[in-house]
């Protein structure tokens, strides 16, 4: 009897040992990003680095990507918990049928435009008569570029396009090919500043308003563990609030730690970081925390993609939510 009820008690407390180990086991979160790392990829490195997704019981495992579109596509698929892209495509794919939905939006404000030499004394489409633009078909920026050039009263006949593949985008640019190259601008300006400087024409000055990089999941995911996707984007939110704060260097020492054979040019990463940072903000998002959505602009959107047929149009309320964000959170993220 004795020795009936010790093994009683000893298969009671490994049962309650495992149940406790399942319950402080860390919650798996599959991210896919959206290019080869660089500067926005800093809050997840830095965020992981200092264990701020730990520490909210989250094990996040970062993949990188080779595209917006692909990734959109990917975690439409279910094959990630949550993707970081532009969400331009993702409104695209939703409209087209896929099950997706932004949950945190951080660049607010299109980054898509025109880059010109530095001291050209090219300041608006108007001026672009006879110029040689470099553009990707396949890329967001084609099926705006009527619509751009029409505010400076030009027509596609009086510009001469070239289409190259997007990675061959800056090389044709800072090897003096192209009079310009439409592409994102955060990405590229860091690129050329020591081959070919350049300033920026953006699209959004110009009523041509869509978001940029931020994350999105599935309908499915959201509703089955908006938890954990909450706590992710919220820190994500946070890290980017902290690196805004002065620690813009510290982030670009945690994407070169966490992705060390890409041989990263730090400069490039901090250069990155910065010109991102005046997308983060609308007028519709001010005084609002990182990641925050404003349905204001997201009908802008709708209307933006709808006049380049990408879309159906509708309210922009169907695309985003920001029911998995929490401010106290995204506030508190590495002042503790």
């Amino acid at each position: 009897m004795k020795s009936w009820y010790r093994s009683l008690i000893a298969a009671l407390v490994l049962i309650a040992g495992t149940v406790a180990a399942q319950a402080q086991a860390p919650e798996k979160v599959a991210v896919r990003l959206d290019w080869t790392p660089w500067g926005v990829h800093a809050p997840f490195h830095l965020a992981a680095q200092k264990g701020w997704f730990r520490d909210a019981g989250l094990d996040v495992e970062l993949e990188d990507g080779n595209g917006s579109v692909t990734t959109v596509q990917i975690v439409g698929q279910g094959r990630f918990d949550v993707g970081h892209a532009s969400l331009a495509p993702m409104m695209i794919a939703r409209d087209k049928g896929l099950p997706v939905r932004a949950i945190a939006n951080f660049a607010r404000k299109s980054d898509v435009g025109l880059l010109v030499p530095k001291g050209s004394g090219i300041d608006s489409p108007k001026q672009l008569a006879g110029k040689k633009l470099v553009f990707t078909a396949g890329s967001l920026e084609a099926p705006f570029l009527d619509a751009f050039l029409a505010a400076g009263g030009l027509k596609r006949e009086q510009v001469e396009l070239l289409n190259v593949e997007a990675a061959a985008k800056t090389g044709t640019y800072i090897a003096g090919r192209a009079d310009g190259v439409f592409s994102t601008v955060p990405f590229v300006l860091p690129l050329v500043a020591a081959g070919r400087p350049a300033d920026a024409i953006l699209f959004a000055d110009y009523g041509l308003e869509f978001p940029s990089f931020g994350l999105f999941a599935t309908e499915e995911k959201i509703k089955q563990r908006g938890a954990a996707l909450g706590k992710f984007a919220s820190i994500v939110a946070g890290a980017w609030r902290y690196i805004y704060e002065g620690h813009e260097d510290e982030a670009v020492a945690a994407i070169i730690a966490a992705r060390p054979q890409a041989r990263l040019d730090p400069k490039i990463l901090r250069g990155q970081i910065d010109a991102v940072k005046p997308f983060f903000a609308t007028k519709a998002t001010e005084g609002k925390p990182v990641g925050w959505m404003a349905e204001a602009d997201w009908d802008a959107a709708t209307r933006t993609l709808a006049s380049g047929q990408l879309i159906k149009g509708g309210a922009g309320s169907a695309f985003f939510t920001n029911a998995l964000l929490d401010e106290r959170r995204i506030a508190e993220t590495g002042r503790k």
